[in-house]
């Protein structure tokens, strides 16, 4: 395992005392995100963040925004209990919101490439997540 592996390891254990699916900065309990994942415009990045895998409407962008500006003052937060970077956080927070990647949703790995998950396949799962 290298070194990187072994520090997200650490820091996606520290991610996981937040836990994730409910804090608030987490939550998508807006209809109109949930619906852009659904339909395959907004899916989980490699970094923690949320992105656009079409262009979405100015409302969207609106309300992924601010989830992304929550995800990254949480990151924040945590790199610094860590003494880590908010990336480091990131990367190791996309571990686990990968895991609740639903079938039909996309997501992008760290070669910059939206996929979506399809019908039978395992949830995403990138090579440094362990």
């Amino acid at each position: 395992m290298t070194r990187l592996m072994l520090r997200l390891a650490g820091l996606a254990l520290a991610v996981l005392v937040v836990p994730l699916g409910s804090a608030p900065a987490f939550a998508q309990s807006s209809p109109l995100v949930a619906s852009a994942r659904a339909s395959g415009v907004v899916g989980e990045r490699f970094d923690g963040y949320l992105g656009y895998a079409a262009t979405p409407s100015r409302a969207l962008r609106s309300q992924v925004d601010a989830i992304n500006i929550r995800r990254r003052a949480l990151y924040i937060a945590l790199a610094r209990r860590r003494s880590v970077s908010p990336q480091e956080v990131g990367i190791a927070a996309a571990c686990q919101l990968f895991r609740r990647v639903v079938v039909g949703e996309p997501y992008m790995l760290n070669d910059g490439v939206w996929r979506r998950r399809g019908p039978g396949q395992p949830a995403p799962k990138p090579d440094y997540c362990g």
